[in-house]
């Protein structure tokens, strides 16, 4: 009997969308603590454009094909793995290789398909909520009634972050850069929703007294309005830069105001921190979720081979939500 093969979407070299083409690869093999999903819908994110762009490696022992999230069934399961069995239908943060009909990640980052949902829906769960929850609540620490913004709330990222702090009783506040974006924020749950274009984003919130989180994918220039839009004991949590890492802070007012300034990166933690992660979601996020409270908003839906179009997509900014890959399972 001969390898089972797959088929999956590979960086061909560094460049725009055009670089990703369709192959034919070996099924992968699950390892220890590892599941093997048959891959129904894998997600489309930012990181996957950066690392197709050559600016985001992935972390050793991963696979190099792009994906870092999807659902489907588990089609496999390696040793020393409890919990899960072949047929449960499951959605999971991956190390990499979402982008093909089969995947492998740890069971511990596996959660199940809420009741209800499409496995199309279920992919965007996996690095949108845990992102958010690991940000905005793990580190930023927002509680119920305190005063929060996200920018790019029309963003998958933007979306969830809207969605689940007004769960858990923040007042929520989002940028966007169209009408139509800003509409999307407020049906989300934002009480008010900032056209970047035509408003500061800063005055508005001085207006509230100021933010006592921020959520930040912009960076540059951002930095340092985001810490003059924060209040006393505000805290700027930084999770991408499209705009650049680097700006000129004056760190006094930082210190006149106790503020702090904190950020992480999803992909390269460890193993144990990414289940822990998960665990907090099962218990808090997951219950939200099975009662309708929160959804993921779907942008598109591409087929696996065109996933190019999908990349060019995202990187237009025309979408709002999440835009998923259709694969085997699908």
């Amino acid at each position: 009997m001969g390898e089972r093969m797959m088929r999956a979407v590979e960086i061909g070299e560094p460049g725009g969308p055009e670089v990703l083409r369709a192959v034919t690869r070996p099924v992968p093999e699950p390892g220890h603590g590892e599941v093997l999903i048959r891959v129904a819908y894998a997600g489309v994110n930012r990181p996957d454009a950066l690392q197709r762009a050559g600016a985001y490696a992935p972390p050793p022992g991963a696979s190099d094909l792009p994906g870092l999230e999807a659902a489907g069934e588990i089609a496999a399961v390696g040793p020393g793995v409890a919990g899960l069995s072949e047929g449960d239908r499951v959605c999971a943060l991956l190390p990499g290789g979402g982008y093909a009909d089969y995947a492998v990640t740890p069971a511990a980052h596996c959660l199940p398909v809420p009741a209800g949902m499409g496995l199309d829906a279920a992919a965007c769960l996996p690095e949108t909520v845990f992102t958010v929850w690991s940000n905005v609540f793990m580190r930023g620490g927002l509680e119920a009634g305190e005063r929060f913004l996200v920018h790019g709330g029309s963003s998958g990222i933007g979306t969830t972050a809207i969605q689940l702090a007004r769960a858990f009783g923040a007042r929520v506040f989002a940028t966007a850069g169209s009408e139509e974006k800003c509409a999307a924020c407020l049906r989300l749950g934002a009480e008010r929703a900032i056209d970047y274009r035509a408003e500061d984003f800063v005055e508005v919130l001085k207006s509230e007294g100021g933010a006592n989180v921020i959520l930040d994918m912009v960076g540059g220039d951002y930095i340092a309005r985001n810490l003059k839009a924060l209040a006393e004991e505000g805290r700027l949590v930084q999770i991408a830069f499209l705009q650049g890492p680097k700006a000129e802070i004056n760190f006094a007012p930082l210190m006149m105001k106790r503020q702090t300034i904190t950020g992480s990166t999803l992909r390269p933690q460890s193993d144990l921190a990414k289940a822990r992660i998960a665990e907090g979601l099962r218990a808090h996020v997951w219950p939200l979720i099975e009662a309708g409270r929160i959804a993921p908003v779907m942008d598109s839906e591409f087929a696996l081979e065109e996933a190019a179009a999908a990349h060019a997509r995202m990187e237009s900014s025309a979408h709002i939500g999440k835009i998923v890959l259709r694969a085997a399972g699908g």
